[in-house]
């Protein structure tokens, strides 16, 4: 652990600030130096001028010149000439071309629960009321929450005066450069808290002196691109320390499992099990957020105490993995959770090839080629259900494979793949005969992190900005497990299995023979495999529905596990959504009521307009920026989109990535689509624009279309048109 590196920075002159961690568990700044460099396509033109030195690489590539410089600021120089003509190639930020020169990675002997860590949350006022804004002079922070390594320190604005909130963020200031933590965590960090603080500092004249090494914070705008979605935010940057913003983890956390509705600290922290409902949490809500400080200090005290416990409980569980990568990547810890796995990927093969002194290729040329099996068997519910994955597929045959791709001249790609494999099943046998819980808990986020890694090589080769990707030897993987998924397909249905549902992830079937035995179906199996390539059993569960292809429910007979976007959309309106829950858990045998009468409710209702608007609104990502879109829309743009029409009708606006809720009004002379319809949740006015019950059961006769086969009940395009007034005659649902 001594010696550990806690913390780097590259100032503008190329020194290099690094901290390490001392065996007494605090932290020391030294001075360190990097030779900056680039990759060059040619040799200048020009004459070298003193501090720059340029050497001609092994093999082939375009980049076949690496440039140093003794200097930042020649090597700067140097650079912009060399930039016109577009001849570079350049790391970035510096910091991973130190550690990539070095060989050194941070917290490399350091543990996880050595990390000096903080967690911040702060609560502010507006007295003229609405969404807080900095920008507004009677505005105010109320608070400002710290947890350090475990416990809270509460800063609390004493009067409501300009004197007094300075004397706070001063404050805040102090502590936080006292406890010279390694990490600085909050919800929404970047959209909310050090934005906003940045504001109240600025307008009291105060350095936002918050990094190590005597630095400011620096903020700069940027995104992050999550699956579809595109998040804009405020990035700051903290010298020496790393930003860790949990409402951005939770959300790539989320690509995979696409289970969460909602994003929110509080919401986050119970999906997480952080909070359940038996936990004593304190809620205000926050228009409440000012009478409370005022009128109850103790439980405004309490609210966010529960809070910064809730943003470490999140941050306990989503950061390991990161923290493991720049174990593995010459990369910033902050950097880990902003940038996505073919650039962390990149910086391996470039180091590699950096100290070989070997030329480096360009991205190549990928062209689109078959995917990976995907195929659904069945629908319905089915019981006895079991789950067949095989072992990291895709990196499996690459490996038995054996093929580096075309453009690695230097054959980095296999033996770093296998590499990687080794200390992931490494960690797996330790996080099971560890000695100590936190000696398995450690090697647990380490097989975790290495298990991805290893997964994305594949996802790597076909990608187009991938410089060492390979089209055609993707295409290959994919066509050899496409033929071993069949197989195995073919050799369960042999064995009289029922085949559900078969991808990349494995094979769901249902086999009442084998249901207690899975383990002798994997015996029978297992032998029709080549070499190299391992299927394992991976659970069991009492019933499947399945929808459509990639869109089903599973029930273990404690927990219910979506998938797809078919079955969890958070786009849904709350009523189609709580018809769609209890659906699934009567479908899976989790509940016996069934929604038919829930849908009878609804119906009912909706034709007295009973239903809250809050039931009915649909809330949506913004997926571009309210003026952005307002330019789109005068230029001509189409479509014209319901959510963000409403983002227009809000101040302030929300931004790129920020959901919108919103109710459909009654139809009007050329008012007719969604979009022109749309008013915002916020604005909902019952008397001047009420919601449109015949929309809303017109959705509900779709939700009821879409799953009237299922329940075994009537769909209603099958249902004989209701009697006339005074007939006799059956209502529908």
């Amino acid at each position: 652990m001594a010696g550990a590196l806690c913390g780097v920075w590259v100032d503008d002159t190329g020194q290099v600030h690094v901290t390490v961690a001392t065996a007494d568990g605090g932290r020391e700044n030294r001075i360190e130096t990097v030779r900056p460099f680039a990759w060059l396509k040619a040799p200048p033109a020009e004459p070298l001028s003193a501090g720059i030195t340029v050497e001609r690489l092994r093999g082939e590539g375009p980049f076949g010149w690496l440039a140093h410089g003794e200097t930042q600021a020649e090597f700067e120089a140097f650079l912009k000439t060399e930039k016109s003509e577009g001849r570079t190639d350049v790391i970035r930020p510096a910091e991973s071309q130190f550690l990539l020169q070095q060989r050194q990675r941070l917290y490399r002997d350091l543990p996880f629960g050595s990390l000096r860590r903080c967690q911040l949350d702060i609560e502010v006022a507006s007295p003229a009321g609405g969404f807080p804004d900095a920008a507004n002079a009677e505005d105010r922070v109320l608070a400002i929450g710290l947890r350090l390594d475990g416990v809270n320190r509460l800063l609390v604005l004493e009067a409501m005066t300009d004197a007094a909130e300075k004397a706070l963020l001063a404050e805040f200031t102090r502590v936080l450069l006292e406890a010279d933590p390694d990490t600085v965590e909050g919800h929404n960090l970047f959209k909310f808290d050090l934005d906003y603080l940045r504001q109240r500092t600025r307008r009291y004249k105060l350095p936002c002196a918050w990094g190590r090494y005597g630095q400011k914070a620096s903020f700069r705008s940027s995104r992050l691109k999550v699956a579809e979605r595109w998040i804009d935010f405020t990035r700051c940057d903290l010298p020496g320390r790393a930003v860790i913003d949990t409402y951005l983890l939770v959300q790539l956390h989320d690509i995979t499992t696409r289970e969460m509705t909602s994003y929110g600290l509080k919401e986050a922290a119970i999906y997480f099990g952080v909070t359940d409902d038996t936990d004593e949490r304190t809620y205000i809500a926050g228009a409440d957020i000012q009478r409370v400080f005022r009128e109850d200090r103790a439980r405004f005290c309490s609210y966010l105490e529960d809070d910064l416990r809730e943003t470490q409980g999140l941050a306990d569980q989503l950061l390991p993995t990161f923290f493991e990568q720049v174990r593995t990547f010459p990369t910033l810890l902050q950097e880990a959770t902003l940038r996505g796995a073919t650039s962390k990927i990149d910086l391996l093969f470039q180091e590699e090839y950096y100290h070989a002194r070997q030329a480096c290729p360009l991205p190549p040329e990928v062209t689109p080629f078959e995917g990976g099996y995907t195929r659904s068997f069945r629908e319905g519910v089915f019981r006895h259900v079991l789950h067949f994955d095989v072992a990291s597929l895709y990196p499996s045959l690459l490996l038995s494979i054996g093929r580096n791709p075309k453009n690695d001249t230097l054959g980095v790609f296999i033996p770093l793949l296998r590499r990687l494999r080794e200390y992931r099943l490494h960690y797996k046998q330790v996080a099971k005969t560890g000695p100590t819980p936190e000696a398995r808990a450690e090697a647990q986020a380490r097989q975790t992190n290495f298990k991805i890694l290893i997964n994305s090589f594949y996802g790597y080769l076909g990608f187009s900005g991938a410089r060492y990707g390979d089209g055609e030897l993707a295409a290959e993987v994919t066509r050899r497990g496409r033929e071993l998924l069949q197989a195995l397909i073919d050799a369960f249905a042999g064995h009289g299995c029922t085949i559900l549902e078969a991808d990349t992830d494995g094979i769901y079937l249902s086999s009442a023979e084998y249901f207690d035995r899975p383990e002798e179906l994997l015996a029978l199996v297992a032998p029709i495999l080549p070499a190299g390539i391992e299927l394992e059993y991976d659970g069991k569960y009492t019933a499947m529905f399945c929808y459509k292809a990639k869109n089903y429910a599973l029930y273990d007979g404690r927990k219910i596990t979506l998938r797809g976007s078919a079955l969890r959309s958070r786009g849904i309106e709350p009523y189609l959504k709580k018809l769609s829950d209890r659906l699934i858990r009567f479908l899976l045998g989790a509940d016996a009521e069934s929604p038919v009468e829930l849908a009878a409710d609804y119906r009912q209702r909706l034709a007295t307009a009973s239903v809250p608007v809050a039931e009915l609104a649909k809330s949506e990502t913004l997926s571009m920026n309210p003026d952005a879109y307002e330019r789109f829309v005068a230029e001509g743009g189409k479509p014209r989109r319901a959510s963000a029409e409403v983002a227009l009708q809000l101040e302030p606006r929300p931004r790129m990535g920020e959901r919108v809720a919103y109710y459909i009004t009654a139809k009007a002379k050329g008012r007719t689509s969604d979009w022109q319809r749309a008013r915002a949740l916020a604005k909902y006015d019952a008397a001047a624009a009420p919601y449109d019950p015949a929309y809303y059961t017109e959705k509900l006769d779709d939700w009821l279309e879409r799953y009237a086969p299922f329940l075994g009940v009537p769909a209603p395009s099958q249902i004989p048109p209701a009697p006339a007034p005074g007939a006799q005659g059956e209502l529908g649902f």
